[in-house]
């Protein structure tokens, strides 16, 4: 960005207030804990909206000075992409991306490698969230972004309490990201008991019908807990644990991750990320998509993180400033490319 003064807002002393963003997603909690305070959030269909549209975004450039995408584009075909970040840039919108996914295959969440080029191309600005994928984005795509920590999402529930030996492992019907989740419960089971606790299969409700039989066989036998839970109440399900096993052979980065640092719960992160990069008080196992699982691996980081005492729940003062200097860094790239619009 080159040097410039942030425009007129009329709010002294309030750096980006005024300015109009549309984040991409609109609402999502990631995005809702970094937006700073001042800025106007422009809200229409809260879902798509005409800001992911190539064909409405000509009639709305007037209602926005930043368009900010975050997610949501990994299943559109990699032309559509292409179009839409050509357009924006063609009509003069600033475009603002956080990279949380670098890659991943068909139906992980993570967006093809063109359609993050693409973006990445037309960025006015690239953030990120760790020094390890800063490195990667500059290596793979030539742009150097700036790295601004995981924001706090939850306070841990004073009510609540964990269970020392508890492991949980999050698991679904088959998937991209999860191949064999068999697999994945039966090595969690072995490095559980071997490290003498237990074993917690965390389901989502909805997906409890599709779960393969296996494993519901498992907690039938009593060799292991099945627990469904609701969206709502995944934080207090993590908080129950001693240890979390993130189950993806694909990502970046874990919001389910900065959740167990909030409420104190020690994780277990595959290989394929720079989950370290993001808290450093983590156990790696072998997970990513070139060497494959390794279920030896895992049941041995589960021994050695239960081995460890269960981490405090993150300071909440730091987390707050933490939070506050994240919110700062938006307000202050919001500035400096609304103002680079405003003067070009």
């Amino acid at each position: 960005m080159s040097p410039a003064q942030p425009p007129d807002t009329g709010l002294p002393g309030v750096v980006g207030a005024g300015i109009r963003i549309a984040t991409i997603p609109h609402r999502d909690p990631y995005v809702d804990a970094v937006v700073p305070d001042g800025v106007e959030r422009v809200a229409r269909d809260a879902v798509v909206g005409p800001w992911r549209d190539v064909a409405s975004l000509a009639e709305h450039t007037r209602d926005v000075d930043v368009v900010h995408l975050h997610a949501g584009y990994g299943y559109l075909d990699d032309a559509v992409v292409e179009a839409w970040a050509e357009e924006l840039q063609r009509l003069g919108v600033p475009l603002v991306v956080t990279v949380h996914q670098l890659s991943g295959p068909a139906g992980s969440g993570g967006p093809p490698d063109r359609a993050l080029a693409a973006v990445l191309s037309t960025a006015e600005v690239v953030l990120t969230l760790t020094p390890g994928a800063a490195d990667d984005i500059a290596e793979r795509y030539g742009r150097t972004a700036i790295v601004v920590a995981h924001p706090s999402l939850c306070a841990p529930d004073p009510e609540l309490g964990a269970e020392r030996g508890l492991v949980g492992i999050r698991i679904g019907p088959a998937s991209a990201a999860v191949p064999d989740p068999v697999a994945l419960v039966r090595a969690a089971l072995s490095g559980a008991v071997s490290g003498g606790g237990r074993l917690r299969v965390l389901v989502e409700e909805a997906e409890v019908p599709a779960l393969d039989p296996a494993v519901v066989e498992l907690a039938a036998d009593g060799q292991l807990e099945l627990v469904r839970f609701g969206v709502a109440g995944w934080p207090a399900q993590l908080q129950q644990l001693h240890v979390a096993v993130l189950p993806e052979r694909c990502g970046t980065h874990s919001r389910d991750l900065e959740i167990c640092r909030d409420v104190g719960t020690r994780v277990v992160a595959p290989s394929c990320g720079w989950f370290g990069h993001q808290w450093s008080d983590v156990v790696s196992y072998g997970n990513d998509e070139r060497d494959g699982f390794d279920a030896v691996s895992l049941a041995g980081a589960i021994g050695a993180a239960l081995a460890r005492p269960m981490p405090r729940p993150a300071d909440r003062a730091w987390r707050a400033e933490q939070s506050a200097a994240v919110r700062q860094v938006h307000a202050e790239v919001y500035a400096q490319v609304a103002a680079d619009r405003s003067w070009s």
